[in-house]
Parts: C-alpha cells; sequence; structure tokens
C-alpha cells in the first residue's frame, strides 16, 4: 500500500492512535483466550470467572474505537487508501468485539466442565487455542504493517483449525456413542472447540479486511476454482 502523506500532524496521530487501540484491544482478546484455556486446563473457575467480568473493557473499547472512527470520516472526510483504512478498522474492532464474546463462551463452559469429572485430556483444544491466538495477533500485525502474506497466511491456518475441530468432533462423537453419560461433557467440549473455530473464522475476517484495505479487492466471499477442488 502506497505510503501516506498528511500535511496535518494531527490527523496522522489520529490515525496512530486508530492503530494503537487495535493493537491494544487485540492483546485483550488474545489475554481472554489464553485465561480461559488456563481455567479449563488448570480446573480453575475463578480464572474463568475473571474472563467473563474483564469483557467489560472489551467492548468497552470497540465502542469508543468506533465512536472514535466515525468521528473522523465526519471531520476529516478521508478518501482512497485513508478512507479504506478507516472502514477497515471499525469492521477489525468488530470481529474483535466478537472473539471476546467467543472467549466468554469458553470461560462458560469451562465453568460447567470444572464441575464434573474430566472425560478426557485436553491436547487437542489447547493446540487449538495457540492456534487461533496466533492468527489474531498475524492478522493485526498484517493490518499494521499491509502485509499481504501475512493475511494469506492467517487464511491458510484457518483451514488447520478447521481440520483439528472436526477431528475433535469425531472423537467425542465415539465417547457419546460409547457412554451415554459422558453426552452432557462432550457436548460442553464440542461447544468449546466450536468457539475456537469462530474465533479463526474472525481471525481470518480481518485478514480478509486487509486485503481489502491494501487492494480494494473483497476477497470475503472468493470461491476456489472447480479445477482446483478435489475429484469426486
Amino acid at each position: 500500500m502506497e505510503e501516506r502523506r498528511h500535511t496535518s500532524s494531527h490527523y496522522e496521530m489520529e490515525l496512530q492512535e486508530i492503530k494503537n487501540a487495535l493493537i491494544y484491544i487485540g492483546v485483550l482478546t488474545e489475554k481472554a483466550i489464553q485465561m480461559a484455556m488456563q481455567s479449563l486446563t488448570e480446573r480453575n473457575s475463578d480464572i474463568a470467572h475473571k474472563v467473563i467480568k474483564d469483557d467489560e473493557e472489551i467492548d468497552k473499547m470497540d465502542t469508543e474505537l468506533e465512536e472514535r472512527c466515525i468521528k473522523i470520516l465526519a471531520l476529516r472526510q478521508p478518501t482512497a487508501i485513508d478512507l479504506r483504512f478507516i472502514t477497515t478498522a471499525i469492521k477489525i474492532t468488530g470481529h474483535l468485539e466478537r472473539i471476546g464474546d467467543m472467549a466468554v463462551n469458553i470461560a462458560e463452559k469451562a465453568i460447567q466442565l470444572n464441575e464434573e469429572p474430566k472425560l478426557k485430556p485436553y491436547i487437542d483444544l489447547p493446540r487449538m487455542a495457540d492456534l487461533v491466538a496466533e492468527m489474531i495477533k498475524d492478522s493485526l500485525d498484517s493490518f499494521i504493517r499491509s502485509d499481504l502474506r501475512m493475511a494469506e497466511k492467517v487464511r491458510q491456518t484457518e483451514q488447520v483449525t478447521d481440520d483439528i475441530n472436526e477431528q475433535i468432533f469425531r472423537e467425542l462423537l465415539t465417547f457419546m456413542m460409547e457412554d451415554s453419560k459422558s453426552i452432557h461433557r462432550a457436548l460442553l467440549i464440542m461447544q468449546v472447540s466450536k468457539n475456537l473455530e469462530r474465533i479463526a473464522d474472525h481471525a481470518k475476517g480481518i485478514a480478509d479486511m486487509v486485503t481489502y484495505m491494501v487492494t480494494g479487492d473483497c476477497v470475503r466471499h472468493q470461491t476456489y476454482p472447480l479445477d482446483e477442488k478435489e475429484p469426486a
């Protein structure tokens, strides 16, 4: 993306503040995911309750950043690259706010699971959580640096998380078929995995918005050509 050159240093500072705010919200969401998974693996519901409480700050930051972006749109009337930058920032903060909600959902499921005997060792879920946290970081880095290669890396990792989610689903389905008493716990674990998979979707959404910001091309609904699909 071509370098911005503004005559107003105050305007440049406003744009930098948007970047800084997005990075901060991203750090909060990564921390929320980490803590939610920690509450599950360590069977510590106090940590889960903190995740739920701390989500208020993410919601507040999301609202404030969106209002700041709208104010700049109204007062500065940006065009071209700056316009795409600000509208992309609004979209990204929405994705991050929903990621925070997913972390809360995981924390709520952790509280329920911690009250029951452990069904199985948590191996794939922490691995999946590490991947989605990395996706959030990489997607925001791609935004800050206008890095299309990093955005593409995020899109590729999203497929890996889909595969892990499918693997977890199949494994838990076997547990439920073998022992009906495991159904409730298995369903809760499935929901944790599904929330992580949805977080990966939001991280991919951020990467897609970066591609739009840099190139002007919308790739959100992009599909693979028929000749790239596996044969039936």
